[in-house]
């Protein structure tokens, strides 16, 4: 039992680090920047659009407090098809 666990988790594996086939498989939100926020406890990205303009601090901020964080805009490419990017951090002056 335990060795076809084995043999099982090694074949997924393998198939993830052999191309993005096996990524897109497993969940495409893992393959890149997709329509929506993309990123982790230490800050992220997401699309602009104009429809984004008045909001976009409320979306970075609402992505970092599921850890607890706040957030701070990076970069914002007012462009559309551009990034805004972001960076959560604890208190004021420390940044992961």
């Amino acid at each position: 039992m335990v060795r076809k666990i084995a043999i099982t988790l090694a074949l997924l594996t393998a198939g993830v680090v052999s191309g993005s086939g096996g990524a897109l498989a497993l969940g495409a939100e893992f393959a890149g920047p997709g329509p929506a926020v993309t990123g982790n406890d230490t800050g992220g990205i997401f699309p602009y659009s104009p429809d984004v303009q008045p909001i976009y601090r409320q979306i970075a901020g609402d992505f970092c407090a599921r850890w607890g964080r706040f957030a701070k805009i990076t970069s914002i490419h007012r462009v559309y098809g551009e990034y805004v990017g972001f960076v959560c951090y604890d208190r004021f002056g420390k940044i992961h």
